[in-house]
């Protein structure tokens, strides 16, 4: 699991440089500066979560124990990002209002990551240590 944790922070961040970059320039003269802002807003928390997906693909490599709270917060990462992320990229390019609703729903499942993460903190073993 960690190797595809990893797969998918490298694949989030990869889009987000591209995404920034698609943003700063080609959408820059076709969107109002609120889509814009919004648009970076969702580059930003992929970002953001592609370097905790990558860290938490690391500490699989090395727990020896709760390695289920961890997968659970990849998953719960994975999910936030493509609903979070994925509902400003559609609101900010079609103008569809109503996307803007499904985006706490994505927010919902980034905070239960971290609130995973936390707990993992207390459960997860890893190697070397006694």
């Amino acid at each position: 699991m960690s190797q595809i944790l990893m797969a998918i922070a490298a694949i989030f961040g990869g889009l987000a440089v591209a995404g920034g970059a698609f943003a700063s320039h080609a959408l820059k003269a076709q969107l109002s500066e609120r889509a814009l802002d919004i648009f970076e807003t969702g580059i930003k928390y992929q970002m953001y979560h592609a370097l905790a997906l990558l860290l938490v693909s690391l500490l699989l490599t090395r727990a020896t124990t709760g390695q289920g709270l961890l997968n659970a917060t990849g998953i719960l990462f994975i999910v936030g990002v493509v609903i979070f992320s994925g509902s400003l990229y559609a609101l900010s390019l079609t103008g569809i209002k109503w996307l803007g609703a499904i985006t706490p729903l994505g927010g919902v499942a980034l905070i239960m990551g971290w609130v995973v993460l936390v707990i993992a903190a207390s459960k997860v073993s890893f190697t070397g240590n006694s």
